[in-house]
């Protein structure tokens, strides 16, 4: 984990990528010569040369499915000041949606990102909505400048397992009495 990464994530937060099933990850309207490992994956995400760009349009749907289930605390999403993601929306629990259903459903969360959210600033989300997440769904509507580009420098996801949460706090119920 880079420094820069380490220092944006709260106390008790890790970085889920280890958590990552990597086979079902999938990305609707993705370029292919600028993939969504660009943005996800270590040490691509570290390397401002490398983005997650979309092809037809400014919009982009990606689907994260976790090996185990999560709490999500923030997300942080890099992007140039330009052509980074303005609105997005994160489901979780949601599989299979595409353009078509993605506004049938209500959002777990909406961001509207600033300029300064894209350097790399946390974001933190409505914890309540992300405490069972096994995937996590993210609509890119559109970018800063309204063009018909996105670019998507890095995307890193803050939170617990489950089961460490769990553990830890049953651990300090007992030691409390």
């Amino acid at each position: 984990m880079s420094a820069e990464s380490a220092s944006a994530i709260q106390r008790n937060q890790v970085d889920l990528l280890d958590f990552i099933d990597w086979s079902g990850v999938e990305c609707l309207n993705q370029s292919t010569s600028h993939s969504v490992a660009n943005a996800l994956k270590q040490g691509y995400r570290e390397d401002d040369g490398l983005n997650l760009e979309s092809d037809a349009d400014e919009q982009l749907l990606l689907y994260i499915p976790f090996l185990q289930v999560i709490k999500l605390h923030s997300i942080v999403i890099k992007g140039p000041e330009e052509e980074g993601p303005k609105t997005v929306k994160l489901f979780s629990n949601k599989e299979h949606m595409g353009f078509s259903n993605v506004n049938d459903f209500p959002a777990s969360d909406t961001l509207d990102l600033s300029p300064k959210n894209l350097k790399g600033k946390p974001v933190v989300l409505k914890y309540v909505k992300f405490q069972n997440v096994r995937s996590l769904t993210i609509f890119i509507e559109d970018n800063q400048s309204g063009s018909e580009l996105t670019k998507v420098q890095k995307i890193v996801l803050c939170g617990t397992t489950v089961e460490t949460t769990d553990m830890k706090g049953l651990k300090k119920i007992e030691d409390g009495h």
